[in-house]
């Protein structure tokens, strides 16, 4: 039987509205008949019908499409059987440039001038009133700062944070909301912005104000009648606002004050103001993944100490607590929170620095519940203080970006099964509109490093479609204009050297180039390439730019400018200082040259750009030859050795013939000395496993990965930890962080997914399941069995359906499960060399293993 699996209008299934002219449509199907194959599909929009076999990105290309309209989308498959199925899912157009009717609102009076802290939330209300029976109804709104709706006393739509955090000067995102049920005879519209990015306190500095004084709200309600006439209100000085609602404090690092005593109906309002923002920007459709609810966690234990009430969630996530009280008028209750705890059982908040990640709530009387709306926190413990155990039940709401799972991974090592859910809940811990580097302190940025080395591993277990491509819209506005990429995106606040004028500065930059590829590479649509190309280029530009000045010869691909403008090994654990990470820039920086306008010559092959293609296969040919020749002795050796200066150009391809052998054997005896530990930053570690198993090293890989000595994955999972380090030595065997005085400011994160991105690993060569071409429309299944496993399972979504590969080893007999989803192909290779390519089904196979199997095929 044949059916469709799914189907999406911009990567969702529901709910979508867009801007965009030509929307783009996605479908997968199953079928139980194997070897089952996809005849052609019939797409209908309206009076518009194409007919096609492309499953990934179809896009619309009828008639001009309306603004504010429900269109249906009908598809009909058929394979190559004569089978069909059928699927259908409606979208909206939402305002497609039309001009606002309303204006943007603020309280005029309100100067606000504190510094290092957030503003005051301002509450909005407007009161209406509706004859006519309404069809529909519509909000749309945006906001300088970060909203919640009430619309007749009940929240509106399910998000945090609208409307996201984007590169404000240039980039808006509005919401959507359907709020026809909500309508009575008489309404009243109550919208409380807090700072959030754009008016409130952010990054370490504090700064605040950085893209508007003040808050301002923006909204319009559009009403359909049951007679066709159509009503559009939006905000004007006919609207109220007020700095005297319940929320009195709200800051995304201090976290949240809300009094519930405080009654809307009798506090001061005035008039709302016209405001004029200090910049333009594009007001556009939300186009990324919006922060909501997931899962609900409850505490393993309580403990009374003496600041109050300890609760252990048993895992560190980012997100609030939700608290069913029973108080006293004017009772305040204080919520403090942290990852880990002290050696006396009370919170350690040192290295939460200058964030005070606090919610206090002052109760009203009876039973009543409280949970902040206009901040997070990053934490496995609370501490509350004002209330008995008695009177109060604990729960809490993990909060993340609306990223589908799509990828599962598992085997027979229960270590390795805690290190793939610490990914996993790290992951989504930083996926918070923005790829974060960690939730609790007072940083939360979106540094481009981080995502830059995990976003394969984040494309396994994740669709990241929408979530990573508004991201890299906001880097594509933010490119300097010399090529380099700030630090952080959106930079927001963030100074040197996030913005320095020129710089381009390796792997944080390189996300430009990493993120769209890894995100191509899982999805396969080619329009992430083609929408930042532009971009890619100009930044390879500046890096061959950087490498080339003041060089001659050989030397010009060598890039060596000044260490303090890198970041190099960041947090090599074999170094101790942040001064010592930052030298090993030459390396790391040249490495990535090559890296980097390697795959822009691939990626403009993809796009028909021959002469591009051909240009940066040169610059990647010629940084490979000058860090051999230059930075080695031209036979596989180091003049400086550590092992990140190795596991790049293995990895990258920049070693040949007996050169490269030698290169193996050195990086295998400095892993060796080193006792099978990581030795590696942030650049390296993604890839050392790699370098050593796809070299004819899998049992050193192993061997590294199972390690339980610090510093290693598996150490963090014996300590303990439920999410990935920034740090490996993030505590000692006493469960108490050693850190030491290394320039970093006390820079220890225990929710930092950078290191995690091993998961890469796990997924192709453990699991065994790699994409050859994008999107998986082709892909291998060719496990590397460790000696230590005796089972593993992989699983991914992809755009044309899920793909398992699970193998089993019983002593001699090694046997393999695969599905292979309709619309791809696999080639599927056991470990004795047997090789075969499967159509569309499941799939059984078995072979015997001999100890010289595994190296007789990585040969």
């Amino acid at each position: 039987m044949l059916k469709v699996r799914k189907f999406t209008c911009e990567n969702l299934t529901y709910g979508c509205v867009t801007d965009e002219p030509h929307p783009c449509f996605s479908f997968s199907v199953d079928s139980d008949r194997q070897g089952a194959k996809l005849e052609k599909a019939v797409l209908t929009v309206g009076n518009w019908s194409t007919e096609t076999t492309r499953q990934i990105a179809v896009p619309y290309a009828g008639e001009e499409l309306q603004p504010f309209t429900t269109y249906e989308a009908v598809l009909e498959v058929r394979d190559d059987a004569g089978e069909t199925a059928h699927s259908r899912i409606s979208f909206e157009t939402g305002r497609m440039d039309t001009p606002w009717k309303a204006r943007w609102i603020t309280d005029g009076s309100y100067s606000f001038t504190e510094k290092r802290v957030s503003p005051v939330p301002m509450n909005f209300r407007y009161r209406f009133k509706t004859d006519k029976k309404v069809k529909s109804a519509r909000i749309y709104a945006t906001a300088m700062g970060i909203y919640e709706i009430l619309l007749n006393g009940e929240k509106v739509g399910d998000e945090y944070f609208a409307p996201g955090f984007t590169s404000y000067k240039t980039r808006l995102q509005y919401q959507t909301y359907d709020v026809t049920s909500h309508i009575t005879g008489e309404n009243e519209l109550n919208v409380v912005a807090g700072g959030g990015w754009a008016v409130g306190s952010f990054v370490f500095t504090r700064k605040n104000r950085i893209s508007a004084d003040r808050q301002a709200l923006l909204l319009e309600l559009r009403i359909t009648y049951a007679d066709g006439s159509v009503s559009v209100t939006g905000t004007d000085t006919n609207w109220e606002v007020t700095e005297e609602g319940n929320y009195r404090e709200a800051d995304i690092y201090d976290g949240e004050t809300y009094d519930a005593t405080v009654c809307l109906d009798k506090i001061n309002w005035k008039k709302a103001a016209l405001e004029k923002l200090r910049t333009r920007p594009r007001i556009f459709a939300a186009s990324g993944a919006p922060v909501r609810e997931h899962e609900t966690l409850f505490p393993k234990s309580c403990t009374r100490t003496v600041k109050g009430l300890v609760y252990d969630f048993g895992q560190n996530f980012a997100g609030v607590v939700e608290l069913s009280i029973r108080a006293k008028k004017g009772q305040k209750i204080i919520v403090s929170h942290a990852e880990i705890l002290n050696p006396d059982g009370t919170l350690n908040t040192d290295f939460l620095r200058t964030a005070k990640a606090r919610a206090t709530y002052i109760c009203r009387e009876g039973v009543q519940k409280y949970s902040p709306k206009l901040t997070y926190m990053g934490f496995r413990y609370i501490c509350i203080e004002g209330i008995g155990q008695e009177d109060v039940e604990v729960s809490a709401k993990a909060l993340y970006s609306d990223v589908e799972e799509q990828g599962t991974f598992s085997c027979s090592s229960s270590k390795l099964n805690r290190l793939q859910s610490n990914i996993t809940w790290s992951a989504k811990s930083n996926f918070m509109d923005i790829p974060t580097d960690c939730p609790q302190r007072d940083e939360r940025m979106g540094w481009t490093g981080d995502i830059a080395v995990f976003a394969p591993t984040a494309c396994w277990n994740f669709n990241m479609s929408r979530f990573l491509d508004k991201w890299l819209s906001d880097m594509e506005a933010e490119q300097l204009p010399t090529g380099g990429i700030p630090n952080t995106i959106p930079a927001q606040g963030y100074g040197f050297p996030a913005t320095m004028p020129a710089m381009a500065i390796e792997f944080w930059g390189d996300a430009c180039i990493l993120v769209p590829w890894a995100l191509y590479q899982a999805e396969g649509d080619k329009h992430v390439l083609e929408k930042y190309y532009p971009m890619m280029k100009k930044y390879v530009d500046a890096c061959r730019f950087w490498a080339g000045l003041f060089s001659v010869g050989k030397h010009r691909y060598i890039w060596n400018t000044p260490s303090m403008l890198h970041f190099g090994d960041w947090v090599a654990p074999d170094v101790p200082q942040m001064s010592q990470w930052q030298k090993r820039s030459k390396w790391t920086a040249t490495a990535s040259l090559c890296n980097t306008s390697g795959i822009l010559s691939d990626i403009a092959e993809i796009l028909g750009m021959g002469q591009d293609a051909e240009k940066y296969r040169k610059i990647s040919k010629r940084t490979a030859d000058a860090y051999c020749s230059i930075l080695t002795d031209g036979n596989g050796k180091l003049k400086e050795e550590f092992q990140t200066a190795y596991v790049l150009p293995l990895y990258f391809g920049m070693f040949d013939g007996p050169a490269k052998e030698k290169a193996v054997d050195n990086l295998v005896r400095l892993v060796k000395k080193n006792d099978y530990c990581i030795g590696t930053g942030f650049p390296g570690t993604p890839y050392i496993l790699f370098a050593l198993a796809d070299n004819g090293r899998a049992d050193e890989a192993y061997r590294m990965l199972l390690n339980e000595k610090c510093p290693s994955w598996l150490y963090e999972v014996k300590c303990g930890a439920t999410t990935i380090w920034e740090r490996w030595d993030g505590l000692d065997k006493n469960g108490v962080c050693p850190i030491g005085d290394d320039g970093t400011d006390q820079m220890i994160s225990y929710n930092h997914y950078a290191s995690g991105a091993v998961g890469d690993f796990l997924y192709r060569r453990v699991a065994g399941i790699e994409a050859q071409k994008p999107g998986y429309k082709h892909f291998k299944i060719e496990p590397v069995p460790g000696d230590e496993l005796t089972f593993a399972k992989g699983s991914v979504e992809t755009p044309y359906g899920r793909i398992v590969s699970e193998w089993k080893r019983e002593g001699d007999k090694f046997s393999v499960h695969a599905e292979v989803p309709v619309g791809s192909q696999c080639t599927l290779k056991l470990p004795d060399g047997t090789a075969e390519i499967l159509e569309s089904g499941r799939y059984e196979r078995h072979c015997r293993l001999t100890g010289t199997d595994r190296q007789e095929r990585e040969r």
